[in-house]
């Protein structure tokens, strides 16, 4: 448990092909006490991923059992899959006193608020819409159509950068890593979590 007590709620958002997941693997790497959480998905894992450790891959019908027994904090179908955020996977983090980050679009984002969830909410932007569209077709094995989809999603993702409390842009990939970390590391200091400690240190001036 930190001195803080519960722990802070992270969003990062970002259109597909913004690179938030790895901003966000190399900020937990170098940040203590702050951990990514682990989705669950229907989708197969693919070459390289493991269960348990880069998702919870289950069942499309367990999946849509979790959601109606209202498992998850956030859940969305994204491209033909289920991805989620298990509430109590959440939850247990939290009340260890560690901070949270959730990797999610921008309707999970929705979701959690509209639960009434406290969160610094982050937006994660690519440096242009061509920057974005390099990235995808780099990074991808996928068909033309299913980039072109991608691609129109971002369009809508972008324009909802208002709804944040944050903005980051990945134009530098170690740059854009300190602007996160900046930002977790201010959310900290903020007197709502510090109270506590600071009250400790006037009681030695009594």
């Amino acid at each position: 448990m930190s001195s803080r007590g519960r722990g802070l709620l992270f969003v990062v958002s970002a259109p597909s092909g913004a690179g938030k997941t790895t901003l966000v693997e190399r900020l937990v790497e170098r940040t203590p006490n702050l951990k990514m959480s682990r989705s669950y998905t229907s989708r197969a894992a693919r070459q390289g991923e493991t269960d348990g450790v880069d998702y919870n891959f289950v069942t499309r019908e367990r999946f849509e059992a979790m959601v109606a027994a209202g498992a998850f904090l956030e859940w969305a179908d994204l491209f033909g899959n289920l991805y989620g955020t298990s509430a109590a996977d959440t939850e247990r983090i939290l009340e260890s006193g560690s901070d949270v980050v959730l990797v999610i679009d921008v309707q999970g984002a929705r979701q959690v608020r509209r639960r009434g969830a406290e969160t610094t909410a982050i937006f994660v932007m690519p440096p242009s819409f061509d920057v974005l569209e390099q990235r995808l077709r780099g990074r991808s094995k996928d068909s033309e159509e299913a980039i072109q989809r991608r691609l129109h999603v971002a369009r809508q993702e972008v324009a909802a950068f208002a709804e944040y409390d944050f903005l980051v842009i990945n134009d530098e990939l170690a740059a854009a890593v300190e602007r996160l970390r900046s930002i977790v590391l201010a959310e900290r200091a903020r007197l709502k979590c510090m109270r506590a400690a600071a009250e400790s240190i006037v009681e030695t001036f009594s």
